[in-house]
């Protein structure tokens, strides 16, 4: 694959144009093994030192590296792998570029993002690096974020990291946490006219939902976050009953808190216990099992951290705007800030188009976002920063 040293459009449309759909989502998907021997032998070919390594058998991250170690090092992290196409009104790999936007699954979420990233790093380093740019194209972020774990697992850090999630060019300094959670309420099978005996599960299952549904209302909107709003919870499934004539015994809920800095998955779980200890005080008959599946943690770096001020100064050296804003969903950099490498995103793209039947990337931003990315590599690895 021939991509001109820096040329972040380019290397945006050889990303989208490879089906690096996560198998751990798409069952017969191929993963993220092609996509990452292309960006590697693109960066190969720019002069970065590569490695590719397994975070788990066939799902490949690639690191890289360029400028000077001993330095002050800045990690760029991207995901490689993308979800689903069902549903796509479009091409999803045929990264068609028409009215300035490019198109198919991956380019906002997150490939238009890794090429800004690479891209940057390739032209600080003709431009002088007295530090060391760390790549981390990353597998499987759209699952279990395996790819990020493993980098973290094996040692590799920075002294500050952006992760290129789509942010519409703002800073994102935060974003959510969330709790996966499974709701099993037990009733007792009955004919439909036996309400003598029978136990309703659905409707027991309603009366823990009004339950959370107040909690809400008088308690999470309490609970904000200058950037993120407040905390909430949402009834993500629900299964259950046999037939219309029959007491239902079982009922199946599966609910997602979104979690602030500051909340934890067990303080989230312990809210559902007691929620539904309200209910079987009303309602002796309530019975229930309660499980976390799923928890990621939630980010938050302050505005005023180094590496907040740093990137704002190079948005000002690039004349764009600087806005700082919380970024809605969950990314790695959750994981990278509790490994302790401050994190934060920034990139090109809308978010609000991830996972979108039609999903697509302006063009012009992705060179936007990496001439500021470049800037803040420079400033960033510049040796007066790092020896003060």
């Amino acid at each position: 694959m021939g991509v001109a040293r820096g040329d972040a459009v380019a290397l945006t449309r050889e990303l989208v144009l490879i089906d690096s759909r996560n198998p751990s989502l798409v069952p017969g998907a191929p993963g993220e093994g092609a996509v990452a021997r292309a960006l590697a032998d693109v960066l190969r070919a720019w002069g970065f030192a590569v490695e590719v390594r397994d975070a788990s058998l066939g799902r490949p991250n690639v690191i890289a590296r360029v400028g000077h170690a001993g330095g002050r090092t800045l990690m760029f992290n991207g995901h490689l792998d993308v979800v689903g196409v069902d549903a796509m009104t479009h091409e999803p790999f045929g990264a068609v570029e028409r009215e300035g936007r490019l198109w198919g699954r991956g380019a906002t979420d997150m490939k238009a993002g890794v090429a800004a990233m690479c891209a940057a790093a390739a032209r600080a380093a003709d431009a002088g690096l007295e530090g060391e740019v760390v790549i981390a194209a990353v597998a499987d972020e759209e699952y279990d974020s395996i790819g990020t774990r493993a980098v973290i697992a094996e040692g590799v850090r920075a002294d500050a990291a952006i992760v290129t999630e789509p942010t519409r060019l703002a800073i994102a300094p935060a974003h959510r946490g969330f709790a996966w959670l499974t709701i099993a309420v037990r009733g007792r099978a009955a004919h439909g006219s036996r309400y003598d005996i029978g136990i309703d599960a659905i409707r027991h299952a309603g009366l823990l939902l009004a339950e959370l549904d107040a909690l809400e209302e008088h308690e999470l909107t309490r609970r904000t976050h200058p950037l993120l709003g407040h905390a909430s919870w949402h009834a993500s499934t629900i299964e259950g009953g046999t037939g219309m004539s029959t007491y239902p015994d079982r009922c199946t809920l599966r609910i997602e808190r979104r979690t602030l800095p500051g909340e934890t998955a067990a303080q989230a779980f312990e809210e559902l216990r007691q929620a539904a200890g309200r209910v079987r005080q009303r309602r002796p008959s309530f019975d229930v099992e309660l499980s976390l599946d799923i928890a990621q943690s939630p980010s938050d770096v302050s505005p005023d951290a180094p590496i907040v001020r740093e990137l704002a100064a190079a948005l000002t050296e690039s004349t764009e705007d600087i806005r700082i804003e919380g970024l809605s969903a969950w990314t790695d950099a959750s994981l990278l800030n509790e490994a302790g490498i401050p994190a934060i995103c920034y990139g090109p793209g809308d978010i609000g188009l991830a996972h979108a039947a039609a999903e697509w990337v302006d063009i012009a931003e992705i060179e936007r976002a990496t001439r500021v990315l470049t800037a803040l590599a420079t400033r960033w690895c510049r040796e007066s920063t790092w020896r003060v």
